[in-house]
Formats: C-alpha cells, sequence, structure tokens
C-alpha cells in the first residue's frame, strides 16, 4: 500500500509516498491509545471503542477500509487442553512446512486456531483413536456439521478420547490463526496517525461451556491501554463513499454496524461536502446502547448528519427495527434514492441486512408504484452503478 509520510515541506511529491513494509504477513505492532466500553451500566452488551496509534508505520486508510488484527487464543482455553491432554507446554512442535518450531504452549496461542472445528478436523483425527462414535460421526455429513457448530477443539478431544496421539500429531490437523478483519471506524484524515474500531464483545454458552470471541475478548479483557496489537490495513474496494461530494448518502448500521459510518460521516465533514446524509442506527436500549451518541447528536445539530433515525428494540413493547423506521420514512428514502443517493447496509448478515433488502424492496414498490419484479430491477440497477453497498459479517 503507497502512503504519505509526515514530509509536507517537500519540493517533489513523489518524495512524499514510501512503500510501507507493513502487511499481513508482516503486522505493525499497535499502541492502544484508548480502550473503553461504550455501553453504560445495566446493557447486555460490551462494545468497545479503541484507538490504535499507526505512528511511524506509513499506513493509511481509506473510508470503508478494514483493519486487521491477528489475535491471540484465550490463555485459559490454552491451559485447560494442555491439562487435558497431559501435554507439556515446553515441547517444540513443527508450525509450518518449512519445518520451524515452537514450544507447544506458544504455538497454540498466537499461532493455531484452536476455537473452530471443520470436517477436515474430524476425519483426520479419526487416525489417532478407536472410538467408533467418531468414525460412525464421520459417515453422516448433516451430523458433522451439527457436531462442529459451537464447538472446539477441546470439546472434540474430550469427546472421541483415549487418543493414541502425540501433541505434534494433534497440532498437525490445525490450520494457522486467520486474522480478524473489522471495518474501521475513523477517517484518517480527520484523525492523522490513528485508526479507530468498534468491536462488540462475544460471549456465548453451547454444549454446557461458556465461549468466548478470539478476537473481541482479548481486546475486551486482555488489551489495555499502551500494550500493542499486531495490525494490518485490507483495502474494501466495494465499500467507498461516493466520488462526488454532492451526491446524497443514506447508512444503515445498527450496533457494531454503525462503525464505518462514524469513518464516512467524520470524513465528509472534514471534506466539507454539499451531499446530505441520512444515518438509521439501532440496538437495544437508548438509554444504555447509543453508541457514539453525544458524537452522532453533534454531528446532526451541525448539519453534517441531515437526519438520525434510531430504533431501539427493547424500549418498547413492540420490537422496533431499523427497518421499520425506514418503512415510516419511505416516502422520503424514496425520494432521496430516486434523486441519484447511494445506500449503504454494515451490520449482521443473517437477520438485519436481509430484512433491510426486503424492506428496501417493498418501498421502493410502494413508493414508485413498481411491481416486486420492477423493485427487484430498480435495486439490481443501484448495485451495478454501486449506488447500493453491503458491508455484512
Amino acid at each position: 500500500m503507497q502512503t504519505v509520510v509526515n514530509n509536507p515541506g517537500s519540493a517533489k511529491e513523489e518524495d512524499n509516498i514510501v512503500q510501507t513494509p507493513y502487511s499481513r504477513t508482516n503486522p505493525f505492532q499497535a499502541k492502544v491509545l484508548t480502550n473503553i466500553n461504550l455501553n453504560k451500566e445495566g446493557s447486555s452488551k460490551e462494545t468497545r471503542h479503541i484507538e490504535l496509534s499507526l505512528k511511524g508505520s506509513g499506513l493509511s486508510y481509506e473510508p470503508g477500509d478494514c483493519l486487521g488484527i491477528i489475535p491471540e487464543n484465550d490463555p485459559e482455553l490454552v491451559d485447560m487442553l494442555l491439562k487435558e491432554m497431559k501435554w507439556d507446554e515446553t515441547e517444540a512442535v513443527t508450525i509450518n512446512k518449512q519445518g520451524d518450531t515452537l514450544p507447544l504452549k506458544e504455538a497454540l496461542t498466537a499461532h493455531f486456531e484452536i476455537t473452530l472445528l471443520t470436517k477436515k478436523i474430524l476425519q483426520q483425527a479419526a487416525q489417532f483413536t478407536e472410538n467408533e462414535e467418531l468414525l460412525r460421526l464421520n459417515e453422516n455429513t448433516d451430523q458433522v456439521k451439527e457436531y462442529i457448530d459451537g464447538r472446539d477443539l477441546l470439546d472434540m478431544l474430550r469427546d472421541f478420547g483415549p487418543w493414541n496421539a502425540s501433541a505434534a500429531d494433534i497440532v498437525s490437523l490445525l490450520r494457522k490463526m486467520p486474522p480478524r478483519l473489522y471495518s474501521i471506524a475513523s477517517s484518517f484524515r480527520a484523525n492523522p496517525g490513528e485508526v479507530h474500531l468498534t468491536i462488540g464483545a462475544v460471549r456465548y454458552t453451547a454444549h454446557g461451556r461458556n465461549r468466548k470471541g478470539v478476537c473481541s475478548v482479548q481486546c475486551s479483557e486482555r488489551t489495555n491501554e499502551g500494550e500493542t496489537l499486531p495490525v494490518f490495513i485490507q483495502q474494501n474496494k466495494h465499500f467507498n463513499l461516493p466520488d462526488s461530494s454532492e451526491t446524497d448518502v443514506i447508512m444503515v448500521g445498527p450496533g457494531t454496524g454503525i462503525a464505518p459510518f462514524r469513518s464516512f460521516i467524520q470524513e465528509r465533514a472534514v471534506n466539507k461536502v454539499t451531499g446530505r446524509s441520512w444515518l438509521f442506527f439501532g440496538d437495544q436500549r437508548s438509554a444504555t446502547d447509543f453508541l457514539y451518541q453525544e458524537e452522532l447528536e453533534g454531528y446532526r445539530n451541525d448539519g453534517i448528519l441531515t437526519k438520525l433515525d434510531v430504533a431501539f428494540s427493547r424500549d418498547t413493547e413492540e420490537k422496533v427495527y431499523v427497518q421499520n423506521k425506514m418503512l415510516e420514512n419511505s416516502k422520503e428514502l424514496f425520494e432521496w434514492l430516486n434523486n441519484g443517493a447511494y445506500f449503504y447496509v454494515c451490520g449482521d448478515k443473517q437477520y438485519m441486512a436481509k430484512d433491510v433488502h426486503e424492506t428496501l424492496i417493498n418501498i421502493i414498490a410502494q413508493e414508485g408504484n413498481m411491481t416486486q419484479e420492477e423493485a427487484e430491477a430498480y435495486l439490481n440497477d443501484m448495485q451495478k452503478q454501486k449506488r447500493y453497498q453491503r458491508d455484512v459479517y
């Protein structure tokens, strides 16, 4: 990635361009400047606002880009694995095809994915046990799918022993720890040398055990201000602001889906654009879960955000979501679209993005006097023109 260094006095523009050495394979150790919980007391959620320094990295980014973090596994989970299998934590194990080795505890902590199972792992593990249940399970693809959902390496080792395998044998089944990608929640022009994230801590119970999101809980429980995280920039060419500063934008980002839109709004504020901005934000309760409330209301009061519509599902007897707010404003929303507005969605893929998509088609059909098919074609056209963009996960 090419980027500008701090050398504004240079006579030649090309002197300001350097090739940063930092990437996915060589992440930058970014210092944590701020790490706070955005949710207030009484909330059932924990959403971290994290500010990292990119000083000295040569890294920069555009609104819509992602930050990759190379996480580490929960030390408690690693200790449980070592104890379960009575492994020697200092034993050297091979971590790649080049034959590099690490002590077992370090390999399980920093190098391998241990919180997810795959069909391949179950199949390959069968060679190290005479457990008939595992052999039977592997014969049924549907049952394998059902088993691996919400389970991890520790579950497998507990469920299908005794194991006739060394630590090196089990480690050979594992895949390398993949980085976690997060939508960047800041504009580089508004915050030079910094990158901000909005991360929801993932905690849940499955199959009788408490589970934790690898990276989100590392950030919430084990990452203090002053420490560093290994990071890199991941460009996202499919989620960008319009080229023209006169274009209107409509943004739908409930929960942590607000992240890239904070970046968009900051960028448009710095660039003093003339196009209008409309944000739909939603969460559980207004009193505890209105992320970046003061900031967003400040942007609305200053006219940087033309409209701010919020939906809090637990504040009313009947649950209200962002798509309900879209319907309430269907006439105006369609007018914006018809005048060339860009429409963005960020957040939950399984439910929210699907509901927003269907609501959008219904609004286009209703307000544009179109059939369902015509409305779908209208939205497909918007997509082709890059006026309908989604960053869903």
